[in-house]
């Protein structure tokens, strides 16, 4: 193995000399004419020559794929049964399988070779990161979504967390199958998709929120003028004609040129949306999408991270107070009037995702919003393999706010 380690190098040596004099590094058209070079030098070589067929191919993919794609890691991305790729380092990579993490056998060759895979990801999407910057979210082509910490905020060497998302986007057909949620409640959301009722996703770190709002876009009408804003570019809405994307940018080395998501709200406000839809919610920006869904943008959707659907409130009450320092009664008011729908996703102790609860917000009184559940996951048990046994119960209570239904002709219950 130490052979072949020692000709990858000098292949790709000899292959990067001859690219900076006649090729464009940056243009993926020359894919194939890389290619073509690797595996010329490689036959002209006759250590080479006298490997195995496998061992060939091996050289041929590890130099393509450190110099045009993700090095030793691409096996890993084009896995569609890996979620999250971990890298604690150049020494430690571990993998999400089915809601379990395992340690791999790979490393990289060296702490350079992690950081050149590290600014290959950055650059394609104008971020930086470095010493004086060293934390940055990015995207690869394919849409996951990268997580990068650099020394020395990391201690134990670049940090690299990629979580993968499906080719193709998550639909509610494809989240009744996965029994997370139940036809009934599909169909339940499907109505107030279509009737335009203000919905917030929220649930714990892998929980589905962004699965969730994919499915939950997919139900939007085709005509409609959709505008999504986020940190980095996630959401999957193929469906959609007229669509508007938009991606927050990080300051320059200077500390100027930030554009934050509050500043993309404000504008797509002026681009005639007909549902603004935020990936997700974390700091002041939170007023902003309130605002915009309590002035005329019906049908506007959102997620952020909480433990249940009223540490939600308590976390929107919060992020709001960090925007402007107006009395907690009229925070609590705009909430109340802004979302129609809360969801709650978690994950539970056998790695499954699930809808715990769709509830509905009725409004403001005596100092507390008012919840109305509709649905609630109830648990019956475990089968003999340890999965947990249970569905999303429809309660008894009625929907109370049924104005937006009627006006569009929708019949909810």
């Amino acid at each position: 193995m130490a052979d072949i380690r020692k000709l990858i190098k000098e292949i790709r040596k000899e292959i990067a000399m001859a690219m900076e004099s006649s090729m464009d590094v940056n243009d993926n058209r020359l894919d194939s004419e890389l290619l073509e070079q690797i595996e010329a030098l490689c036959f002209s070589r006759e250590e080479i020559r006298s490997l195995s067929v496998t061992d060939i191919k091996t050289i041929i993919d590890t130099v393509f794929n450190q110099m045009r794609r993700h090095d030793i890691i691409e096996p890993l991305i084009k896995d569609p049964s890996v979620t999250e790729i971990m890298i604690n380092g150049p020494r430690k990579i571990f993998v999400e399988r089915n809601g379990v993490i395992e340690e791999t056998d790979l490393s990289f060759d060296s702490r350079e070779r992690l950081d050149d895979l590290i600014q290959n990801i950055v650059a394609r999407v104008n971020r930086t990161v470095n010493e004086a910057e060293p934390i940055t979210d990015a995207r690869l082509e394919d849409g996951s979504r990268v997580n990068i910490v650099l020394p020395p905020i990391a201690l134990n060497g670049p940090l690299v967390t990629i979580r993968k998302f499906p080719e193709k986007a998550m639909t509610m057909d494809n989240l009744v199958a996965l029994n997370s949620v139940t036809e009934e409640a599909a169909l339940f959301l499907e109505k107030l998709v279509k009737s335009k009722y203000n919905i917030f996703i929220c649930g714990g770190t892998g929980s589905g929120k962004t699965s969730f709002l994919n499915a939950l876009s997919s139900l939007i009408p085709k005509d409609e003028r959709i505008i999504t804003i986020e940190d980095s570019a996630e959401l999957q809405l193929s469906s959609i004609n007229n669509l508007v994307r938009l991606e927050t940018r990080n300051a320059n080395t200077e500390g100027k040129g930030e554009i934050p998501m509050k500043t993309l709200i404000k504008t797509s406000l002026r681009m005639r949306p007909e549902r603004i839809i935020v990936g997700e919610v974390r700091g002041e920006e939170a007023l902003d999408m309130l605002q915009a869904m309590n002035t005329g943008h019906d049908g506007s959707m959102s997620t952020g991270h909480a433990n249940s659907t009223k540490d939600m409130l308590s976390r929107l009450e919060t992020m709001v107070l960090m925007a402007a320092p107006l009395p907690l009664e009229a925070i609590k008011k705009q909430i109340a009037s802004a979302i129609d729908i809360m969801i709650f996703l978690s994950r539970l102790r056998d790695h499954s995702r699930r809808t715990m609860e769709i509830t509905e917000v009725t409004g403001y009184e005596n100092g507390e919003i008012l919840l109305n559940p509709l649905f609630v996951f109830e648990e019956e048990g475990e089968d003999e393999n340890g999965h947990i046994k249970g569905s999303l119960k429809r309660t008894k209570n009625p929907l109370m706010n049924t104005g937006k239904a009627r006006l569009r002709g929708v019949c909810i219950e």
